[in-house]
């Protein structure tokens, strides 16, 4: 590849990666809309705290149940296609679920906007992904980072709209319309054609595929088990991103006000710092990875993860905790990304199968890690739990060795 094919993309390129990061930030900003409405549901279905918690993981459910047939659905329909309509319905869902009447209504509709959700994550990852390839170059850390800005905007939107008194019902329709239209606009700038490993760069050469037929049986098989290990430690890298961000949603706010002490806002800070320093993370990520090769870059960042957050546990204190937290987001935010893109790279697989694996599996981190640190900090303390944030970072250290150790192109 050349200089002037990685740098100069053409207007068809521009286009597709500016779709697609639309189409990121109309999925975070979906969710994020309805979370800040959780309490008002509640309340309003008189839900105590275990009632709460055994609805609200219908969505993650619904998610790891539905996300499998992601990969069937990029390839009858396009990923594209599968991305919008996946946004349309997942608009839907939620604002079901902000109207629903009863628990059996909330969490039919939690079931239906889960299972959308997942199956717009792998399909706008695969098409990230397409882009990519044609770019030459790594691009798809830019677009998770524009849906961490999409939640802060979801966010927002719903905190404005509850100071300003307006219903659920008309906020979270706004939304869903706003969004919908955003995602159903990205369509037409989206990359025309089947979802296959070539793609064609601006200058005419051809990015290889799969490897071509003739392979030997013996040979067949050597690979289906180096994939089957590779794919596995992929899923663990994933893993080990979702669980330092479900640490820091589910708990940093808990552990500064409750065993630490602070006051409300100011432990509202843990989460915010980390997913802050997530989306920095993020917005750097691709130069890095460009620079230094995904292996070097998720080492680096699981051992910055690992020391940040072990040091702030070792010696707890309000800012070390909130230092920890933003150390822990920056140095997992390309995880999740790098795990997607090598996933997507896997030989052997059908395009789309290997990255909806990686992404159904690496939802179980959604499901096991709340009751698990619920579990430590119930016995031993909540600083004991959140060791499960160094080791998330130890493991991206020791398996990164499952990513590419070459730089993505050439500068």
């Amino acid at each position: 590849m050349t200089s002037e094919v990685l740098t100069r993309p053409t207007t068809t390129e521009r286009r597709a990666r500016a779709a697609v990061a639309a189409l990121f930030l109309t999925n975070g900003a979906l969710f994020a809309n309805l979370v800040p409405r959780y309490p008002g549901i509640k309340a309003d279905l008189g839900l105590s705290n275990t009632a709460y918690g055994l609805t609200v993981i219908a969505y993650p459910a619904a998610a790891l149940l539905a996300g499998l047939a992601a990969a069937t659905l990029i390839r009858r329909f396009g990923s594209a296609r599968a991305a919008v309509t996946g946004t349309a319905v997942t608009a839907v869902g939620i604002l079901l679920a902000g109207l629903s009447p009863s628990i059996a209504a909330l969490v039919a509709a939690l079931l239906l906007a889960g299972a959308a959700d997942a199956i717009t994550d792998v399909a706008q990852n695969a098409h990230g992904l397409r882009v990519q390839r044609r770019y030459g170059r790594s691009i798809i850390n830019s677009f998770h980072a524009v849906w961490s800005i999409g939640a802060v905007i979801g966010g927002g939107m719903a905190a404005a709209a509850i100071a300003l008194g307006v219903s659920r019902g008309v906020h979270l329709a706004v939304a869903g319309v706003v969004f919908a239209v955003v995602a159903v606009t990205a369509l037409r700038f989206c990359l025309p054609g089947p979802d296959t490993r070539e793609e064609v760069l601006p200058d005419g050469s051809a990015v290889p595929g799969d490897s071509p037929p003739g392979t030997t049986q013996l040979v067949r098989a050597v690979l289906t088990r180096r994939t089957a290990v590779v794919t596995a430690a992929l899923v663990a890298i994933a893993i080990a991103g979702v669980l330092v961000e479900d640490a820091g949603s589910t708990w940093a706010a808990v552990y500064l006000s409750g065993p630490l002490g602070a006051p409300a806002a100011l432990a509202a800070l843990g989460f915010v710092a980390l997913v802050g320093a997530q989306t920095v993370g993020r917005l750097v990520g691709d130069r890095l990875v460009d620079r230094f090769g995904q292996r070097a870059v998720a080492r680096t960042g699981g051992l910055l993860a690992a020391v940040g957050m072990g040091v702030a546990l070792a010696a707890p204190s309000v800012p070390g905790t909130i230092a920890g937290f933003a150390a822990a987001g920056l140095g997992v935010a390309t995880l999740v990304p790098a795990a997607m893109h090598e996933a997507d790279e896997l030989p052997g697989l059908r395009p789309g199968t290997g990255l909806t694996l990686v992404s159904w599996l690496m939802r179980l981190g959604f499901l096991v890690s709340p009751p698990v640190v619920g579990l430590v900090a119930d016995e031993v303390g909540l600083r004991a739990g959140l060791l499960v944030v160094p080791l998330a970072g130890l493991v991206a250290f020791g398996l990164a060795g499952a990513l590419r150790t070459q730089r993505a192109c050439s500068w």
